[in-house]
């Protein structure tokens, strides 16, 4: 069933919110009426009074750890637990064993992604020292983009010959999204670190050791490089509040360098790492209370243009390590628009600011094509939010493999109650109808 006749919802897009039914017919948008729809035959009506839409929200950076990494994440956990939180279109890393380095590789997760996503998706083309050419061979209509590591991963994505940097950003020909880390200077650092504390770490020192210099040193360097070959540049998960100057605050028209902030960047700070620990080990780190509170204002004021989750679950076990053998990441894409809503109600966005930077800014910024906002002729990706039906996170209403949630214990004052995927209803109340497949995402380039 993908034709729906939702009454009486409060629509939120493009800047406003409008009372109007909303008529889904064969997986595409077929009206919004402001004056009401009359009778509509082959369809399943629903009662939304109350209620808010959205656009179902485009998540530019997630890690699902398929193939390779499975026993942490995997495609159907992961897009069921997008769904569930409103997320209908999701972009996966190529940081997967194996890397997504070649064209047949990448092939075989568009694969995969047909086989078990109940999300839209998408997937990145990696880079390394060694294989421009082949990256240069990725399709702009199919695929989201290209991404290389500017600071530490694994295996041999770390992208540092300067001749390689400068053809590939001289060279590609569609959106390159960066993760921005001076892998020097985490070197020293954490050089310091072992030889002040030995074996024992603090979590504490981790925005010290990824510190505020190492982002600053590769983002404008970056940046830099980007202004000289004009570029098309996302730089990703921004960390600092000195990083802000390198981004042209504004709408994203006409902007060739643009940047993303991640949920846990807005909402954690470095005082919080007594408490939650390596449940909240990121790469690049949390840091400071001005950090995140200049990154708020970069979002609300678009020095910053899109927000996502960089959704990469480790298992509790491997968290439970030391500081140095505990791997960087967590879930997140079953709670980044609840907690995004949460900081609506507390004042930081409005819910038009929200639904820009979750679904409006990241489907221009990426040219995708017919997704990301509430209008006719579109693919029905929507949700269905109540804005005030208190609910705690626990781990019994937790979708991820891992298990686990920073975010446990957290009481939201929103909650996700249906979600849309073009046309079908693929999640409601917690529930994920796992039968449903989502598309293969398609670019206007």
């Amino acid at each position: 069933m993908n034709s729906w006749l939702l009454r009486d919802v409060q629509v939120v897009n493009e800047g406003r919110v409008i009372p109007a039914d909303v008529l889904v017919r064969d997986g595409f948008i077929e009206r919004v009426a402001t004056e009401g729809i009359g009778n509509a035959k082959g369809v399943k009506e629903f009662d939304a009074k109350g209620k808010h839409l959205l656009p179902g929200a485009i998540d530019d950076q997630v890690h699902f750890r398929e193939p390779g990494l499975t026993y942490k994440e995997d495609i159907a956990h992961g897009s069921a637990a997008a769904v569930a939180g409103g997320i209908t279109t999701f972009m996966e890393m190529p940081n997967t064993i194996p890397q997504t380095l070649t064209q047949a590789l990448l092939e075989q997760k568009y694969a995969m992604g047909a086989a078990s996503s109940v999300a839209n998706y998408s997937f990145y083309m990696g880079a390394s020292n060694t294989n421009v050419d082949e990256v240069l061979r990725t399709d702009p209509r199919t695929v989201c983009g290209l991404k290389a590591f500017l600071g530490s991963s694994t295996g041999n994505m770390l992208v540092d010959n300067p001749e390689t940097l400068d053809r590939l950003f001289k060279e590609a020909h569609l959106i390159l999204a960066i993760h921005a880390e001076d892998e020097p200077s985490i070197r020293r650092n954490m050089a310091e670190a072992v030889a002040r504390f030995g074996d024992d770490i603090p979590m504490e020192q981790h925005p010290f050791i990824r510190s505020a210099e190492a982002c600053w040193l590769s983002s404008s360097n970056a940046v830099a490089l980007a202004k000289k070959h004009g570029t098309r540049l996302h730089v990703l998960h921004i960390s600092t509040a000195r990083e802000l100057e390198l981004f042209t605050p504004g709408p994203l028209a006409n902007k060739r360098i643009t940047a993303e902030a991640c949920v846990h960047h807005l909402w954690f700070t470095d005082a919080d790492y007594k408490k939650k620990g390596a449940l909240i080990k990121w790469n690049p780190a949390v840091k400071s209370l001005e950090d995140r509170d200049a990154i708020r204002q970069a979002v609300k004021y678009g020095r910053i243009d899109v927000v996502a989750t960089d959704h990469a679950p480790h298992t509790t076990e491997e968290k439970e390590h030391r500081y140095a053998q505990c791997p960087s990441g967590g879930p997140l894409v079953q709670h980044a628009l609840p907690a995004m809503l949460e900081l609506m109600h507390q004042g930081v966005f409005s819910l038009e600011e929200v639904v820009e930077k979750m679904c409006h800014a990241p489907a221009r910024l990426f040219q995708v094509k017919d997704r990301g906002f509430i209008r006719e002729g579109q693919h029905a990706d929507l949700v269905l939010v109540d804005l005030d039906a208190p609910w705690t996170v626990t781990k019994d209403n937790l979708l991820y493999k891992c298990g686990w949630s920073p975010f446990e214990g957290q009481r939201f004052r929103s909650r996700v109650l249906r979600t849309w995927l073009n046309g079908q209803l693929v999640h409601k109340d917690g529930k994920v109808d796992g039968s449903v497949r989502g598309m293969r995402a398609i670019f206007d380039r």
